[in-house]
């Protein structure tokens, strides 16, 4: 007889479902994109991209009964996170206007691998060259991917993405920094970066929003598209998905998102891969894969190991004294240590779902 029951394995299959649709609307969301500024202007389609979303945001807020406010940490996390992820998106968005959105949903995926690179938490130790090695697989994709149908010269669209993943992998980083240990509510943050990105872009779009009233029904489509679904959508699935599934699979199925870049990029957007891009997109896809892997199994050994020796330690320390059971003032130190330490390899388990974020 089996040991899952039938009621625990379909919820289980739910969340897998909702990440994986949560896949495939980032991976379509270069695609709106690059139709989007294809008739819009880069600036007007951001604007309106991050208006939008708070629009929806706001409300949300407002609507919960409790913890309505806006905590310090959220504010002050929020608008640091909200100038990064700015960022981000101009170079996403300039990047994607000037190459495939199959070539930028590829690139940007180099997040995966660039973000454990500046997201070493203390004690973990060196990565394993097993790491580099798939970091180094990524890095000839991303050659093949530029080189179009030949080595003829790279463009300015792809280095945009690239360069988008690097700040990306910065910004990953900083979420991390920002938030651990602290009383931050993902709805909140989220909202809080929605309203500064909308600010940040207000003033750059302020000439061409007249072009958004001779838009037509199909360009507002992809504008609500890529607040809605590709924001406030996959953010809020996203929360509720993981949450009732494990990490791994979590970034296993968003993870192939690239691969949806670029079923969207060739079915719908009519894009044609040649030998060299069509190479360069397996090994993209499984360059990080592999380093997404290695990098997980090392973060859950440094963790096991750290564990590991503060048990060791502790029964040395047990057997060497004779002192009694800490009390009073030495035994809420001990207690906060013990409270800090859990929460830090707690955030460590976590942190890979949070690579996968969006706005």
């Amino acid at each position: 007889m089996s040991g899952v029951s039938p009621n625990l394995g379909f919820p289980a299959r739910r969340a897998d479902a909702v990440l994986l649709l949560v896949a495939v609307v980032w991976g379509s969301s270069y695609l709106a994109a690059k139709t989007a500024v294809d008739v819009l202007p880069v600036m007007v389609v951001l604007c309106a991209r991050y208006v939008l979303s708070a629009a929806v945001c706001l409300p949300l807020v407002t609507l919960r009964r409790r913890d309505r406010r806006f905590t310090r940490d959220e504010l002050t996390a929020g608008g640091l996170l909200g100038l990064t992820q700015a960022a981000v998106l101009v170079l996403e968005t300039y990047g994607v206007a000037h190459t495939s959105a199959a070539n930028a949903g590829l690139i940007i995926s180099l997040t995966i691998v660039l973000t454990p690179l500046l997201d070493r938490p203390s004690g973990a130790g060196r990565l394993p060259p097993r790491f580099f090695a798939a970091a180094g697989v990524c890095l000839v994709a991303v050659a093949l991917l530029m080189s179009g149908s030949g080595f003829h010269g790279l463009r300015g669209g792809d280095l945009l993405m690239l360069a988008a993943a690097l700040v990306r992998a910065a910004h990953v980083a900083l979420v991390g920094r920002l938030t651990a240990g602290r009383a931050v509510r993902p709805l909140h943050l989220t909202t809080v970066q929605t309203v500064v990105g909308s600010a940040v872009f207000a003033v750059p779009a302020a000439s061409g929003l007249p072009t958004l009233g001779s838009a037509d029904a199909a360009v507002w489509g992809q504008l609500v598209y890529l607040a809605l679904f590709c924001s406030v959508f996959a953010f809020l699935a996203q929360t509720w998905a993981v949450q009732r599934s494990s990490a791994s699979r979590a970034s296993l199925l968003l993870g192939t998102e690239p691969v949806w870049a670029v079923g969207v990029g060739i079915g719908l957007g009519g894009e044609r891969f040649t030998v060299f891009a069509a190479l360069g997109a397996a090994l993209m896809v499984g360059g990080t894969y592999w380093g997404q892997a290695v990098e997980r199994a090392h973060r859950t050994t440094a963790s096991t190991g750290t564990s590991g020796e503060r048990g060791t330690g502790a029964a040395r320390e047990r057997e060497g004294r004779t002192a009694s059971v800490p009390s009073g003032p030495d035994a809420r130190r001990v207690t906060q240590r013990e409270a800090s330490v859990g929460a830090r390899c707690q955030w460590g388990e976590t942190s890979g779902e949070r690579r996968q974020s969006h706005l």
